[in-house]
């Protein structure tokens, strides 16, 4: 002990509450040792305190490290040669001599002649949310009291490995804030060890167990260097085995169901699912080490046991990243349909659905025709029984062409001047308020919201447009073999905000463009300037007018905008700058005009093409008839389906405005600490804060760490209540060698530079290029007017990206998995829009 500080304990004293003294590591391991019937070897750990009394005033440490925080995170050659100086230095360093004389007399216990495990135990490593797995150093059969204390070093030196400094990073976890305990466990002679995942590291379904296995120790299959015997369990029944080690396997199956029963036990103890490493010895399972599992996608919270299948919301709102807690309660405000939550995304259950024929037949119906893998990660759930057998009966029959709406552009103005009165006294009205008077009034608007969102007429507008293109794709090719028509019937369709925008920010390049200082101006602006600069530069005032007026129409968007608290493009609009200079570079005077004018010039002549094929056949009048009506209500209606979704994101941003100034009001009392705060708070939760003038700060605080974690994963299409996440696939066999599939929602055939953009803010484009992301919500808009063809990871057919693509003539190809893996940054792709698959050239 130094100044009452353990410097050593036994391994069956610590616990969960020790990670601050023993690491992640220890402190599981003393946890194993107290659940019964769980055997873990002995040993000890020589705590953070004697770490931090060997590393104190250690000369030239604190130089080393500011160099290596300092270094860029880019630049690995200048982490790898810091951390190898930090690593030099630390291994050097003495066991401080009461911890040595500590550790030397528990060693002495166990006879000169034991081996040991030295194991490092960083207070950054096996946490929930971050398991370090592999990032420091392990070392096994060291033998002898100097020979352990010189690896205890080792393992404080491995603190700083590159990989470990760089995972770090990764997680957000700053150098000087990790502390390395060292574990010293006695080593086994097992006939056999492996490790054990008590949920599917793979499909993440939790009553799923995998089990691998090696002979004698298991260095060499966590190292990689063998294959391992390999089991699959669930409901205490061997449903896979695969057999590397012939001529037997290592371990018999009621030994795998032995094994899988220790684990649910650990799991259970431990909270979580747990990657356990296990030897198997003369006298049974020991358990040499447990950690989170920290890849798994959480499961959403349901009353019972029952099977429960979810739909990912992201998805269909093009919108895959993780959500704060203010967006996630805002939304489902927004929404009349309640959702679940997991991993900070929002879930619908359809469980209800698909236990009733007739609903299920509808559903699977809808989804073939949004979102094929959508379907086919459902039935993929469908075909194990889990609904029962029965076959589904036939959905309802789509309307008849007399019951849809009249074509009367009326509507479709009324309903947008409506919306712009609404937003106009919203704007009015929350001025000034706070406290609960601004709450009272929140609530009360977002009924207004609500119905807008929902008007039934609005509804069939949009409804009726998508169903004419339905019908004009269904009926042109069946009566002359034409695929995709639709597609360019709706070239500058009017009054589709979204596409318009991307157009009207090609007007703004147009007034930039002439003026030299204004251009060299914004290429020298950083992320979170403003453009105050701009009126004093000659030809500024324009340009800064130009841009602001952009911004009063458009300036609710953002990447991600159905989450209130994403940032928006008026409170950053640095953010459009570097679409806003690619149009300046590559567009020429007058470029939007002349595409909304080139368009609709090909919309029209297509209709005069169908439908003098159509009357050319025998007795055709009646069929170009109908098809002139259909096309009539494709291009009245078919713009206005973006429309109460940008009426939404513009009243998010008023709602948003008068939060904040509240939550401002909260910092200066000393209630919150910053205005961010607000936005790891449910609404009801901010708006009791605001009322009590209390704030748990623990839980804001652990709400951004679980938040930041959260965004590190990928939420899959479908979820499961049993934990499994599905992606469905293609299970086509037409492709060619390479393609990768998708869904074609944009017909035509191009060849261009792959460029992927993961974020717009960085997007670099030339005309020519073809985008490549993960999704596309409305705010990506602008930069279709540059590319010529879009491929992404998330989408469907009548999602916002796939709607505006077909407006613009881009060739489109949505949910190809893995997209921004699989194709390099600037490698020659040729995209095929009408029959949905991509080639790497």
């Amino acid at each position: 002990m130094t100044g009452g500080a353990p410097l050593v304990l036994d391994l069956a004293a610590i616990g969960r509450d020790h990670v601050g003294e023993v690491g992640g590591k220890a402190a599981h391991l003393g946890e194993l040792t107290r659940i019964p019937g769980v055997t873990v070897p002995p040993g000890f750990c020589v705590t953070t305190h004697a770490f931090a009394a060997a590393v104190a005033g250690a000369p030239g440490l604190d130089g080393l490290l500011a160099r290596l925080g300092a270094a860029d995170p880019a630049d690995r050659a200048a982490i790898a040669t810091a951390s190898a100086e930090v690593r030099a230095l630390i291994a050097a360093l003495p066991v401080p001599d009461a911890a040595a004389a500590e550790l030397t007399g528990a060693l002495a216990a166990a006879g000169d002649g034991t081996a040991w495990a030295v194991r490092s135990s960083a207070t950054a490593e096996d946490l929930p949310d971050a398991s370090f797995a592999g990032q420091q150093d392990t070392y096994l059969g060291v033998v002898g009291a100097a020979a352990v204390l010189a690896h205890v070093a080792r393992c404080w030196a491995s603190l700083f490995t590159e990989r470990a400094v760089t995972y770090r990073r990764r997680h957000g976890i700053d150098e000087r804030d990790v502390r390395m305990a060292v574990v010293v466990q006695r080593m086994v002679a097992p006939r056999a060890s492996g490790v054990l995942f008590t949920a599917d590291p793979v499909t993440s379904h939790r009553r799923t167990a995998v089990v691998e296995a090696v002979p004698g120790l298991g260095e060499a299959l966590v190292s990689g260097v063998a294959d391992p015997d390999r089991w699959t369990v669930r409901d205490g029944a061997v449903l896979e085995r695969s057999v590397a080690t012939a001529p037997a396997a290592v371990l018999d199956d009621d030994e795998v169901l032995a094994l899988v029963a220790l684990g649910r036990r650990i799991e259970a103890r431990l909270g979580v699912p747990q990657d356990v490493e296990w030897c198997r010895t003369a006298d049974g399972f020991a358990i040499v080490q447990a950690r989170p599992i920290t890849t798994l996608f959480p499961v959403p919270q349901a009353g019972d046991d029952a099977l429960r299948v979810y739909l990912s919301v992201g998805h269909q709102q093009m919108m895959t990243d993780a959500m704060t807690p203010l967006g996630r309660s805002y939304w489902q405000r927004t929404t009349p349909r309640p959702m679940a939550e997991a991993g900070s995304r929002l879930f619908v259950d359809i469980s209800g659905a698909l236990a009733d024929p007739t609903a299920r037949a509808g559903l699977l119906e809808m989804m073939g025709r949004s979102d094929p893998l959508v379907r086919d990660a459902v039935e993929t759930v469908l075909g194990r029984g889990a609904f029962g057998d029965a076959p589904p009966v036939a959905g309802p029959a789509a309307p008849a062409p007399s019951s849809w709406l009249d074509a009367d552009p009326g509507l479709v103005g009324e309903l947008v001047a409506e919306s712009r009165a609404s937003l106009a006294a919203a704007e009015r009205d929350v001025a000034g308020r706070h406290g609960e008077d601004l709450f009272a009034f929140l609530d009360e608007d977002m009924q207004e919201l609500r119905r807008l969102l929902f008007d039934r007429r609005a509804h069939a507008v949009f409804t009726t447009a998508m169903d004419a293109s339905f019908w004009l794709d269904e009926h042109l090719h069946t009566w002359l073999g034409e695929s995709g028509a639709a597609d360019t019937l709706t070239l500058s369709a009017p009054g589709n905000v979204t596409s318009e925008m991307g157009l009207a920010l090609l007007d703004v390049a147009d007034v930039v463009r002439p003026h030299p200082a204004v251009v060299a101006h914004l290429r020298a602006l950083h992320e979170d300037d403003d453009l105050d600069g701009l009126p004093a530069l000659p030809g500024g005032r324009a340009a800064h007018d130009a841009l602001t007026g952009f911004l009063d129409t458009y300036g609710a968007r953002c990447v991600g905008e159905i989450d209130i608290a994403r940032t928006r493009w008026s409170e950053r609009p640095a953010t459009l700058v570097p679409l806003l200079l690619s149009h300046v570079d590559a567009a020429t005077p007058g470029e939007g005009r002349r595409r909304a004018a080139e368009g609709e010039r090909r919309a029209q002549d297509t209709a005069r093409d169908v439908l003098a094929r159509l009357r050319a056949l025998p007795g055709g009048d009646a069929r170009a008839d109908e098809t002139a009506a259909m096309i009539d209500r494709l291009r009245t209606f078919i713009g206005f389906r973006e429309y109460p979704k940008f009426g939404m994101v513009r009243r998010y941003l008023i709602h948003k405005r008068a939060l904040l100034a509240e939550a401002d009001r909260l910092v200066a009392a000393g209630v919150l600490r910053c205005r961010t705060d607000a936005f790891f708070l449910h609404y009801d939760e901010l708006r009791e804060v605001a009322r009590s003038g209390r704030a748990d700060h623990d839980l804001i605080r652990e709400r951004r760490a679980t938040h930041a974690a959260h965004r590190r994963l990928t939420p899959p299409r479908v979820l499961t209540s049993d934990g499994e996440t599905l992606s469905g696939s293609f299970h086509r066999d037409d492709l060619p060698d390479g393609a990768l599939a998708g869904i074609a929602v944009s017909r035509g055939t191009v060849e261009g530079r792959a460029r992927v953009v993961p974020d717009m803010a960085r997007a670099d484009l030339v005309p020519g290029d073809v985008l490549v992301t993960v999704a596309t919500d409305p705010s990506w808009s602008p930069a279709f007017v540059t590319i010529a063809g879009l491929v992404t990871e998330v989408g469907g057919t009548m999602t916002h990206g796939a709607v505006v693509a077909r407006e613009y003539g881009l060739p489109a190809v949505v949910g190809v998995a893995g997209a921004t893996r699989e194709i390099r940054d600037g490698q020659r792709i040729r995209v095929h829009g009408t029959d949905g698959y991509v080639e790497l050239l």
